[in-house]
């Protein structure tokens, strides 16, 4: 049975900025899939990150520093449950499917590090951002999920878009849908598809590094996936 058959998990984060090594974590969801029956399950967290959240952030997912604060549960509770759902998913041989890996798992490897001083261990991803960005390359238009999703006709209403549940069942649809429409893909033994990914993410970074400097621009295309490299100077100000 190909992978996208089988039992996955899809998981989405909505937080406090759009830099992993600095931002945290407001709400998140898990959404355990079976293809075969159609099922899911979902786990969701509301938490207080411990930061006042920007009112852009809130403008995005509709979380309020206020509603965080009350409703919210402590930011280090919810990100241990949260490594530890994920964790379980790994150890029972479930692939994750997170839409641009690189920025949740790195900040939830922030958020461990920062709350509980330890990394998390990642298992086997799959990143449809990823996937679309190398089996239909040169595809015009945006590669935002909501396009993505909209691409492979896949509903993701804008009320529904940007709430952590919502975008993760949309993540897992799109890859269901890239291995259907791809047998080739769905047919790829999960550790080689996520070495692939790898290789695939560095490409595309370098392509758009290329880009960036025709046009002028000093910034910094990370290639690393699923989640970037952890350094001291990179988190300096994270703490606070």
């Amino acid at each position: 049975m190909t992978w996208h058959m089988s039992p996955f998990v899809a998981f989405d984060t909505e937080t406090t900025g759009t830099d992993p090594e600095t931002a945290r974590i407001v709400t998140a969801a898990l959404v355990t899939v079976n293809p075969a029956t159609g099922d899911t399950t979902t786990r969701e967290w509301l938490a207080d990150p411990g930061v006042d959240i920007p009112d852009e952030a809130t403008a995005v997912h509709g979380v309020t520093t206020e509603h965080a604060r009350t409703h919210g549960r402590p930011a280090a509770q919810v990100v241990d449950e949260i490594a530890a759902h994920l964790v379980d998913a790994w150890r029972a041989n479930l692939p994750v499917v997170i839409y641009n890996a690189a920025y949740d798992l790195t900040l939830l490897d922030r958020e461990l590090r920062r709350h509980h001083g330890r990394e998390l261990d990642c298992g086997i991803v799959i990143d449809p951002l990823v996937i679309d960005k190398h089996v239909d390359r040169y595809r015009r238009g945006s590669r935002k999920l909501t396009a993505v999703a909209a691409h492979y006709g896949i509903v993701l209403s804008e009320q529904d878009a940007h709430g952590a549940a919502a975008d993760a069942l949309a993540a897992a649809r799109v890859a269901w849908k890239l291995a259907h429409t791809n047998p080739g893909l769905a047919a790829t033994p999960l550790e080689e598809l996520h070495a692939q990914q790898a290789e695939w993410r560095a490409e595309q970074a370098a392509s758009f590094q290329t880009y960036l400097e025709r046009k002028g621009s000093t910034e910094i295309v990370n290639p690393a996936w699923p989640m970037h490299p952890y350094t001291d100077i990179a988190t300096a100000g994270a703490s606070r």
